[in-house]
């Protein structure tokens, strides 16, 4: 099949520097509109996926995200995210961006470029058959995810990869490809603004379906949140409280007790 590169075309808007505020804030607007159809039409592959990864989660296995650019630290993000969330350890689902930690601010001349360097990473952290790698790139062309990808392939380790264009070599090496075609950016090629939105909501939906399959959510709260601050404990005496109807201080003790929702809860129904 052909590739074509629907991420460089040019944009559907001419003369920006023309337009008014007003012009441009609408215009953003209407193609940010496409990124929710263009990501449904690729639920049924991320469905495959997220049933993968609570498969292999549950034997011990990690999600791996690698990127570069935008689409590394949208990775890495949600890496961040699941361990306050959730309650469960950042071994669990790591972030990987070509340039290291320093990439996620600045940007690394050539980084992305290494077919290598991914799979060395990868190494460090003794990636395993247990393991799924999820590879992101919004054109598909990123040396440095392709070559993860391909030698996680020959070593028997699943892979999957998230792309906005149709037919990429990213997603040859990916044995569950997700394509959202969300089109051309309103500034030509800044990959930042659509289909760096697509791959944030898909990111969202992996971890956060996961998580709640693997008993992390309880109703609809994050009974397994860290208590990192008082926003988070004052949300958590509240979720105790509706569960008890316990008075507020009571609840409040009962969590600081316990440390997570969960455990007050499981605690206090037992008495």
């Amino acid at each position: 099949m052909s590739f074509e590169k629907i991420t460089e075309k040019s944009s559907l808007y001419e003369n920006l520097e023309k337009k008014s505020i007003h012009e441009l804030l609408v215009d953003i607007n209407n193609e940010d509109k496409k990124v929710p159809g263009a990501v449904e039409k690729a639920i049924p592959q991320i469905e495959k996926l997220v049933e993968a990864i609570i498969k292999r989660m549950q034997c011990g296995g990690r999600i791996f995200y690698m990127g570069a650019g935008t689409s590394g630290r949208l990775g890495v993000l949600d890496a961040s995210e699941i361990p306050p969330t959730y309650g469960i350890p950042n071994t669990f689902v790591i972030g990987l961006i070509a340039g290291g930690d320093k990439a996620l601010r600045n940007p690394v001349e050539a980084a992305e470029d290494s077919i290598d360097k991914g799979w060395q990473e990868l190494q460090e952290h003794k990636i395993n058959r247990k393991d799924i790698v999820i590879g992101i790139a919004a054109s598909g062309t990123t040396p440095y995810v392709i070559g993860a990808l391909k030698y996680c392939r020959e070593n028997g380790i699943l892979t999957a990869c998230i792309t906005c264009n149709p037919n990429s070599p990213v997603a040859e090496q990916a044995d569950i490809p997700i394509e959202v075609i969300v089109g051309p950016e309103f500034v030509t090629g800044s990959t930042r603004m659509k289909s760096g939105t697509a791959q944030k909501l898909v990111l969202n939906m992996i971890t956060t379906s996961v998580m709640i399959k693997l008993g992390r959510v309880k109703g609809n709260r994050m009974v397994n949140m860290q208590l990192t601050n008082k926003k988070l404990v004052d949300r958590g005496t509240r979720m105790i409280m509706e569960e008890t109807h316990l008075e507020y201080d009571d609840a409040k003790n009962l969590l600081l007790l316990y440390g997570s929702v969960k455990k007050a809860i499981d605690s206090y129904s037992k008495k």
